[in-house]
């Protein structure tokens, strides 16, 4: 199954690129939308969505940063670290680009009018962002980067979030590890996995850091947490 590319239109102005796949049929389902990591809506992530919609889900890769550098890049390209920084700051100003994708699927007629984010990398924070305040139902972060400025972003934070890393991340070292660890324990709705010997990027065949096992371990997490948004859905409907 593949998908298209469309266009959004930006609350901020402009519009931007977005890699969307639905599924066939007409049942309602939950939408996933994905969080790129700095090398944009590339050919892994859109496999990802591809495999995603064949589960029977919705899901859309918006380009994060059509306003400075649009499009996917190749990992040699001195260009990323160009237009994901200020790294705070870029992620803040995508927030909006998460809430009009999600307006987005919700209107698509397979709409359940559930989703999930989920972040890769650069996109991890987005797993915690998305849930806190952007209208999302639950949260995914796989291998995500700068994840310790938004830990405090889980306090008072009811919707389910997963966190996935491997203890061989450079972009979540000991005490990023520790720091979460700590939130797991207090919170039930934070599920975390930290796998040995896994390092950043290995949800991406194109990494040198790919790990199979691991990355099905992720898939099964994101579907599981996916199906408890169309049990949801339709137990709404039901009482509706």
């Amino acid at each position: 199954m593949r998908g298209r590319n469309i266009r959004v239109r930006s609350s901020k102005g402009g519009d931007f690129d977005c890699y969307l796949v639905a599924p066939a049929g007409s049942a309602k389902v939950p939408a996933v939308v994905l969080a790129s990591a700095v090398h944009g809506v590339n050919g892994d992530l859109c496999a990802i969505a591809d495999e995603l919609a064949r589960h029977g889900y919705i899901a859309a890769a918006p380009d994060l940063f059509w306003r400075t550098i649009p499009g996917p890049l190749a990992r040699d390209d001195d260009r990323t670290k160009q237009r994901a920084q200020p790294r705070l700051e870029k992620i803040s100003t995508g927030e909006a680009d998460l809430v009009d994708t999600l307006a987005e699927v919700r209107k698509l007629p397979q709409s359940n009018g559930r989703a999930a984010v989920i972040g890769f990398c650069y996109g991890g924070p987005y797993a915690i962002l998305g849930p806190k305040r952007l209208g999302y139902d639950a949260g995914i972060s796989l291998h995500g980067s700068q994840m310790l400025d938004y830990i405090g972003e889980l306090d008072k934070l009811a919707k389910p979030v997963c966190i996935i890393w491997g203890d061989k991340d450079h972009q979540a070292p000991a005490a990023v590890l520790e720091a979460y660890r700590g939130a797991a324990a207090r919170m039930k709705n934070l599920d975390l996995h930290i796998f040995p010997g896994v390092e950043h990027g290995y949800m991406m065949p194109e990494s040198k850091a790919f790990d199979q096992r691991t990355r099905d371990f992720s898939m099964e997490r994101s579907l599981a947490i996916l199906e408890g948004l169309r049990e949801a859905g339709a137990a709404m409907r039901k009482a509706g």
